[in-house]
């Protein structure tokens, strides 16, 4: 079964908004300030993205896994 695109990109974003406040959760439990943890987490948004985009660029170079 093929996923369309517009799934893909749901699962996307709300993969990413999970991810992120697991992030700020760890940051908060270990630092105690929201605001340092919501510093973190926007960082952390941000990095993600631009190593997911490379990650997936480096991938595209690979014929491991496709048919």
């Amino acid at each position: 079964m093929k996923e369309n695109k517009s799934r893909s990109i749901g699962k996307s974003i709300s993969w990413r908004v999970l991810a992120s406040c697991d992030t700020i959760l760890i940051s908060y439990l270990i630092t105690g300030s929201i605001a340092i943890a919501a510093t973190i987490g926007s960082i952390e948004v941000m990095t993600k993205m631009v190593l997911y985009y490379f990650h997936e660029r480096a991938w595209n170079k690979f014929t491991f896994g496709r048919v």
